[in-house]
C-alpha cells in the first residue's frame, strides 16, 4: 500500500435535490443543518423514521446550485422515494445521477498534495470533481464526487494510487466510521449509538425533523447503551449480523469487516462489566479499540494487547 491512495467507492452513488425550496425541503427532514452546505462546505446526515430509528445515511455537498447526496447505490431508489413522498407542492427536483462516481482518498500527505486544509467539511471543486474533507473525521480523508474519469485524471495529477475499495473500508473501520446499512440496521438502529453526536451528523440546535423527538429524548436523557467501535479479530471474521457474547451474555453485534478488523455494536453495560473486555463467538474473539474521538461514560481497557 502506497502512503496516498484513492478508491472508488462502488457501493455509493449520487442524487441531485435542486430547485427554489430544496434548502428548506431538506431542512425539514434531515439530522443535520442544511443551511451549512454550501460550494466550501458539506455536511454528514441522516433520514429517520417518525419513531427517531435509521433509514439512510449521506453526505451533502453542493455543485452547480444543486445539493448533491452522497448516498447507498443498493438503496439509492428507496431514499429518493421517501425524499418523493415529503416533496408534496415543493418546488423541488430529485434525481439519479449515473454519471458521478464517488470515491476516498487518504494517506499522510493528503493535505500537502491536495493543497487541502484537512478541515472537516472543507470542500472544493477542482475540473468538475467535488473534493471534499469527510466532514466526519478529517483522518478519514477526502471524498470526491464527480465523472469517474476526471477523479482518475485528478487523482494521477496528485500522485494518489488506485487501490480498492476494501483497502478504504479497513481504513474508516479503523476509524470507527459507519457505512450505511452494514453498519446500521435499517429502521431499527438510533443514529447516536453510531457517532453521529461526535461525528457532526446530528445538530441539536436547528429545529425540527423527522425523528428529532426521540433522537433528542436520548441525547438530554443520556438513554445510549450500545456503542459501535472498531474490533480486532482473532479467528474466523464473524458474518454480519452474528451475536457476540462476553462471559456468557449477550453484549452485541457484528458489522462490517476487512481484514481481520471489524466493527461492532456493543452492549456497554456487560463489556464495561466484564473482566478484560474480549467478545467472542464460538470461533473467534474480538477485541475493542475505542477510536480516540469517541468518549464513553466510564472508560475501560479496551483489550486490545497489541
Amino acid at each position: 500500500m502506497t502512503a496516498n491512495s484513492f478508491a472508488f467507492l462502488e457501493n455509493r452513488s449520487a442524487i441531485h435535490v435542486n430547485g427554489s425550496d430544496a434548502a428548506e425541503f431538506l431542512q425539514g427532514l434531515i439530522t443535520n443543518d442544511i443551511t451549512l452546505v454550501n460550494i466550501k462546505s458539506t455536511i454528514w446526515a441522516a433520514l429517520l423514521t417518525p419513531q427517531g430509528k435509521f433509514l439512510h445515511e449521506f453526505m451533502v455537498a453542493m455543485l452547480d446550485e444543486a445539493y448533491i447526496l452522497d448516498c447507498e447505490l443498493d438503496r439509492r431508489p428507496d431514499l429518493m422515494n421517501r425524499l418523493s413522498q415529503f416533496k408534496l407542492r415543493a418546488k423541488v427536483t430529485i434525481s439519479k445521477s449515473d454519471i458521478l462516481s464517488v470515491a476516498a482518498a487518504w494517506g499522510a500527505d493528503t493535505s500537502q498534495k491536495l493543497q487541502l486544509d484537512m478541515k472537516p467539511g472543507l470542500s472544493v471543486t477542482r475540473n468538475g470533481v467535488i473534493v471534499f474533507v469527510d466532514p466526519r473525521l478529517a483522518e478519514a480523508g477526502v471524498r470526491l464526487i464527480g465523472k469517474r474519469e476526471n477523479i482518475e485524471t485528478l487523482m494521477a495529477e496528485f500522485d494518489f494510487t488506485i487501490t480498492t475499495q476494501k483497502d478504504f473500508d479497513k481504513h474508516r473501520i479503523g476509524l470507527g466510521l459507519p457505512d450505511g446499512s452494514r453498519d446500521m440496521e435499517i429502521g431499527k438502529a438510533l443514529i447516536l449509538e453510531n457517532g453521529f453526536e461526535e461525528l457532526g451528523g446530528v445538530d441539536f440546535k436547528k429545529g425540527c425533523y423527522i425523528g428529532q423527538e426521540l433522537t433528542a429524548r436520548t441525547y438530554y436523557r443520556a438513554l445510549i447503551k450500545k456503542r459501535l467501535m472498531p474490533v480486532r479479530i482473532e479467528g474466523n471474521t464473524p458474518p454480519n449480523g452474528t451475536s457476540l457474547s462476553i462471559e456468557g451474555v449477550n453484549a452485541g453485534e457484528m458489522r462490517s469487516s476487512a481484514e481481520g478488523y471489524g466493527l461492532a455494536l456493543i452492549r456497554l453495560v456487560p463489556w464495561q462489566e466484564s473482566s478484560d473486555g474480549v467478545l467472542a463467538t464460538s470461533k473467534s474473539r474480538l477485541f475493542p479499540i475505542l477510536p480516540s474521538w469517541l468518549t464513553l461514560p466510564k472508560d475501560k481497557v479496551t483489550g486490545d494487547s497489541t
